[in-house]
């Protein structure tokens, strides 16, 4: 689906929750691999409330209405040589506060790592939280980022990998 489509579906979306849409932006992330849909609405506290859980469940509901139209739409041909952008609807820039913060955090624990040349573990964090971490250190030539654990426990480990 082309991003206008895509800014028309999570528009719908939150329209369907009796809330209004004042504006969405598209924006790219540094590298391209994801596409953040910034949206500024009138309520954001609903999306927001009880650590962004509802904002999470709506990037769940978009991509899996992505995911189905996609499979309706694609050929084997076609899905060999594309590779698909990983989609991020944000409320009032909530997850880029998160993320911001999750980067400062990363960099904090690398230094740590780098400095003690040691591994150094991070918090248990959602899937979400280790995959903004994992792609923080993913040009790394010195450290290595690692999930351990299982649930609630799952946490990134960050292996410093120069001599010792």
């Amino acid at each position: 689906m082309k991003n206008e489509e895509i800014q028309n579906l999570i528009t719908e979306v939150i329209k369907s929750l009796n809330i209004e849409v004042v504006n969405i932006s598209i924006l790219e992330d540094d590298k391209g691999s994801n596409t953040w849909f910034s949206v500024q609405v009138n309520e954001p506290h609903f999306f927001i409330k009880q650590e962004g859980e509802a904002l999470y469940a709506l990037n769940h509901v978009v991509r899996r209405i992505l995911e189905t139209n996609n499979l309706k739409n694609q050929t084997e041909a076609n899905s060999e040589n594309r590779k698909e952008k990983s989609i991020l609807v944000d409320i009032n820039d909530f997850q880029k506060k998160k993320v911001d913060s999750l980067r400062a955090i990363a960099h904090m624990m690398g230094e740590r790592a780098r400095y003690f040349k040691s591994s150094v573990d991070i918090d248990p964090m959602s899937a979400f939280e280790r995959r903004v971490i994992h792609e923080f250190f993913a040009d790394a030539t010195d450290l290595k980022t690692e999930s351990l654990g299982f649930g609630p426990t799952r946490h990134v480990i960050i292996k410093y990998l120069g001599e010792i």
